[in-house]
């Protein structure tokens, strides 16, 4: 869990004028606290979410908490490819500068196939997120030093990353795990490649947030996962500090393609240290994804 005290932390910089921030799913949950807590330190905030009504909503009560107007929605649905392409041309025709771009929207737990032919967990958390950085990194260059960071879990301890079954339907937890895995060895390649360029790279682990992620299952699985929830879960506020932490402060510059955990670098496994895993995996997304050259 995330020590109580880290939500009282103010010590951390507010952003230079015109910075810009895109929190994907930044409409509920972490994603919107996030974005409370960026707009408050004096950022520009895009909150990118595929339901145009629920983001409106979102930036009024976002501008009311922050105390900043400086919030806008755009809309992505990170299971479409065609709709992240879409989210990137209307972006950066928009806006001159992204100073850190947060990888937070996903899919937990849910079965099925997303439009494109891609298991919907594997299709939403790392491959809509891969294109989505890819096609924003040229504005990224050009507003460096800047970040992108990318919410993943501990539970990619749980995963095993076998590139036969990359896109194969397995259990829900199974799906889950191997995305958030995925999450991890983008983020360590993301890093390499962007070496030397002012844009660095940062995973991390929210802790376990109570929120409504159980909502795919049968109602007996729901209560007894609610339970849990409302016994060892933290909320969404204390879930969002990792997540300021590394899009704001200056302690994680030393740890490009770091992972972290309660506002702290975390040790990896040696499967998210494998640097030939995640090359195959960026090589193997580009395919996916039609950025291959």
């Amino acid at each position: 869990a995330v020590r109580g005290d880290v939500a009282e932390r103010n010590w951390l910089p507010r952003f230079r004028p015109q910075s810009s921030v895109a929190v994907a799913g930044g409409n509920s949950g972490i994603g919107k606290e996030t974005a409370v807590h960026l707009a408050r330190r004096g950022a520009r905030v895009i909150i990118a979410c595929r339901d145009p009504v629920r983001a409106e909503a979102a930036v009024t009560d976002i501008r009311r908490r922050s105390l900043s107007l400086a919030v806008h929605h755009r809309q992505l649905d990170l299971a479409s490819l065609a709709s992240v392409r879409h989210f990137c041309r209307c972006f950066l025709e928009a806006e001159k500068r992204l100073d850190v771009l947060i990888n937070n929207a996903g899919a937990v737990g849910r079965l099925g196939w997303t439009s494109d032919g891609f298991q919907i967990c594997f299709g939403t958390n790392h491959l809509g997120p891969f294109l989505l950085t890819n096609l924003l990194l040229d504005r990224l260059r050009e507003s460096a030093p800047s970040r992108v960071v990318t919410v993943s879990s501990d539970t990619y301890t749980f995963a095993k990353l076998d590139f036969s079954r990359l896109n194969a339907e397995g259990n829900r937890f199974a799906n889950y795990s191997r995305s958030k895995l995925a999450n991890i060895l983008f983020t360590r390649e993301l890093a390499r490649r962007l070496e030397g360029t002012g844009v660095t790279a940062h995973s991390l682990h929210p802790g376990y947030i109570f929120t409504n992620w159980a909502s795919h299952y049968s109602l007996g699985v729901r209560l007894v996962c609610y339970l849990f929830m409302s016994l060892f879960f933290i909320s969404s506020e204390l879930g969002s500090q990792t997540t300021i932490h590394c899009a704001t402060s200056d302690q994680v510059l030393a740890h490009n393609g770091g992972y972290f955990s309660n506002c702290q670098p975390a040790k990896l496994s040696a499967q998210a240290l494998d640097e030939r895993a995640a090359k195959k995996l960026w090589d193997t997304s580009e395919q996916l994804v039609g950025l291959s050259h």
